[in-house]
């Protein structure tokens, strides 16, 4: 269920909005203002070879069955689910949505998102360039970011609330090398960085898109900034995935200050970052966890310790802390609170904070989670086959 908008607002977001879906029943009805709105975020690993994850949602998945009872069982009203392939004409998303959200799965009950948003990613887009430095030029590893097909790993917004699709910005085309003071990967004791000048100047900074998409909530506008940056794995000494999801991060970190986002300049040509007094909530999958795991040194407490992000509230499960003491190994050394983990990664990296919902200074955070039922609570069965990441969510107000 939610409020209705006053009617010159609801029809100028109609008017800009995209990706409409059509209206239903639970869009049509009437509430009061809500206490507060659920804001949420999922790496659902619905991706697969090119036309994959469409031909599977129409013949029937299991994995998306899954992950649609997580999504109903936690209800949000804004949620980001990364990793969901991309085609141009929606189609997989048209599918999710009829056959999996609208469809009650597992005992929860149907639900409907009548606004939806995706864009074209880096992942899978061929760059011509040899990437990877293994002397070819057409690999997965060549690709603007790591992909077998364009649209791979890609992202959708789903919304209850009419979104701004006029005015979303995307930072997909941003250039790593026009970031001021970048981490240019280097291996140790090179005598040159591992990118040659060409390639360096050439290559982009998002590994999938940096998304800005603006949300008309019944508090005001929000802005989602979306993102999922690169693993900070899978390379060599020179660390350039690392220094990647450094970077990646930091583009929002600076996006939302004003002294530092002058350089930043949007796929639509437009220079600057965020307004000031602008609502927001960092979302996404991040690749980074605070103190265990592979990620720089520092790489997401430029958003954790950012002055506009009050990152106070940390989301946590029971079902997290009893995943770490089952799996033991490497989770025994993690300095972090095993209660705040987003994913199980197996035994080599453990367990990890990945996955985030940071609301700007102003808005209030009601409550909030990880959806991650320990064994024998309700739901266990469905997060656990959904994927390895779990939703992260926030009830959220101002």
């Amino acid at each position: 269920m939610h409020p209705t908008l006053p009617a010159s607002l609801l029809a100028l977001c109609l008017a800009a909005c995209t990706a409409t879906m059509p209206p239903t029943p639970e869009s049509q009805d009437t509430a009061p203002v809500p206490a507060a709105i659920r804001v949420a975020t999922f790496n659902a690993s619905l991706y697969d070879d090119a036309g994959g994850l469409a031909a599977r949602l129409e013949a029937g998945d299991a994995g998306a069955r899954a992950v649609a009872a997580v999504i109903q069982s936690v209800r949000p009203d804004v949620l980001l689910v990364n990793e969901f392939d991309h085609d141009p004409d929606g189609r997989a998303a048209d599918l999710f949505q009829r056959r999996y959200l609208e469809v009650g799965q597992d005992g929860a009950q149907p639900i409907a998102y009548p606004h939806r948003w995706f864009a074209p990613v880096n992942t899978g887009e061929p760059s011509g360039l040899d990437l990877d430095g293994d002397g070819r030029n057409d690999g997965p590893g060549d690709a603007w970011g790591f992909g077998r097909h364009p649209g791979q790993y890609g992202l959708l917004v789903l919304s209850r609330f009419p979104i701004d699709a006029a005015k979303a910005r995307t930072f997909r085309h941003f250039r790593w090398a026009d970031m001021p003071g970048a981490r240019v990967p280097r291996a140790p004791g090179a005598t040159a960085p591992f990118y040659p000048e060409p390639v360096w100047r050439a290559l982009r900074l998002s590994s999938k898109t940096h998304a800005d998409v603006p949300i008309a909530t019944p508090f005001g506008v929000l802005h989602l900034l979306a993102a999922h940056p690169t693993p900070p794995v899978f390379d060599g000494p020179e660390d350039r995935n690392g220094a990647r999801n450094h970077d990646e991060v930091r583009l929002w970190a600076d996006y939302i200050d004003p002294s530092r986002a002058g350089y930043l300049v949007d796929d639509d040509g437009v220079r600057g970052g965020l307004a000031a007094d602008a609502r927001f909530v960092v979302a996404g999958d991040y690749n980074a966890d605070p103190r265990d795991g592979n990620a720089a040194q520092g790489a997401i407490a430029q958003l954790l310790d950012h002055p506009r992000i009050d990152a106070r509230f940390v989301p946590a499960s029971s079902g997290a802390r009893a995943a770490a003491a089952r799996l033991g190994g490497v989770n025994a050394d993690h300095r972090g609170d095993p209660a705040h983990d987003t994913g199980e990664f197996g035994p080599r990296a453990g367990n990890l904070r990945l996955d985030y919902v940071l609301p700007s200074r102003g808005i209030a955070v009601r409550d909030g989670g990880v959806y991650w039922p320990a064994p024998g609570e309700p739901g266990h069965a469905a997060a656990q086959a959904a994927s390895d990441h779990r939703l992260v969510w926030i009830d959220i107000a101002w």
